[in-house]
């Protein structure tokens, strides 16, 4: 990864934030042609929703943000890692074309029933368009911090989103994807507060 001084100028351009907001729009038209609803079927619309309920990867953001957050540092760090001789802007279409693939796969039978049979999210029923949407956006700030922030940085606050999401919620993206793919009845367990 790569200080500020690092990324230079031209590196991305307004065309490359065009293509970008243009493959977010096509996931966006994707979800609504998928019949995920808009909004909250609640009928409102927050910033913020702190609540583990039914509310929950429907609004703006939620304790899940941190983790799509993550997402673009280590979309960053791999666009670093494998294209460093591309663009930034090139490598930030990419992500953005990698987390917008993964909010359409989240947003299907086989995903949500895998997060209601192998995590604590039992009622979960996917993300509404505005959830997902937002969640690209996050991503795309976390890639776009990772960019301009020294590594250490970087490091130390996708270490303190992982620490602080698991002391509040019991849940972090590390443990999203060790449940997801490999099921921890322990794990699963101390989630629920067993």
């Amino acid at each position: 990864m790569a200080s500020a001084g690092a990324v230079t100028r031209g590196a991305m351009s307004a065309r490359h934030g065009l293509i970008a907001g243009g493959v977010a729009l096509a996931a966006v038209l994707a979800l609504l042609a998928m019949g995920r609803p808009p909004i909250c079927t609640c009928g409102t619309i927050e910033l913020w929703h702190g609540a583990l309920d039914a509310g929950n990867s429907q609004h703006i953001a939620d304790w899940y943000t941190p983790s799509h957050i993550i997402h673009g540092f280590l979309f960053y760090a791999l666009g670093w890692a494998l294209l460093r001789a591309r663009p930034v802007g090139e490598r930030l279409i990419l992500a953005v074309v990698i987390e917008s693939a993964w909010e359409l796969l989240e947003n299907t039978p086989l995903i949500i029933d895998r997060y209601r049979e192998a995590t604590i999210a039992l009622g979960y029923s996917g993300d509404s368009v505005l959830n997902s949407a937002a969640d690209i956006g996050w991503m795309t700030l976390g890639f776009l911090l990772a960019a301009r922030l020294p590594v250490a940085a970087t490091i130390a606050l996708a270490v303190g989103f992982e620490l602080l999401t698991l002391a509040v919620i019991r849940d972090n993206l590390t443990l999203n994807i060790v449940m997801l793919l490999w099921p921890i009845d322990a794990v699963r367990a101390w989630q629920g507060g067993m």
